[in-house]
């Protein structure tokens, strides 16, 4: 397998698990998915600076017992940071039209 296989494959591998990737790249319902697969006690999160969020909420969820998730979140906080900052117009934009990302849906709440 040649090197430029590989840096590709990690390339993907980073991105894929990126806050900002899946929250911004990703239709709303495989994010909100991807956050109740955590198991995270939020219940939204706001589309400006979605990757952060996203982090935060990843953390804001039982313990990883296996303690290999919060290294790989607190990496991707800072990827998300820059990520989430590039996007900026996009997200204010969307935030305007379409709102927060609902993790889980609440009768009552449309």
């Amino acid at each position: 397998m040649s090197r430029r296989a590989v840096l590709l494959g990690v390339c993907f591998l980073v991105l894929s698990g990126c806050g900002t990737a899946v929250t911004v790249l990703q239709d709303d319902a495989e994010a909100a998915r991807a956050l109740r697969k955590q198991k995270t006690y939020c219940q939204s999160i706001p589309r400006v600076y979605s990757g952060l969020a996203y982090d935060f909420c990843v953390l804001n969820a039982p313990p990883d017992p296996t303690g290999i998730l919060v290294p790989l979140v607190l990496l991707d906080l800072t990827l998300s940071g820059a990520f989430d900052t590039v996007v900026l117009p996009y997200t204010l934009y969307r935030q305007s039209t379409d709102g927060n990302i609902r993790i889980y849906w609440r009768p009552g709440r449309g």
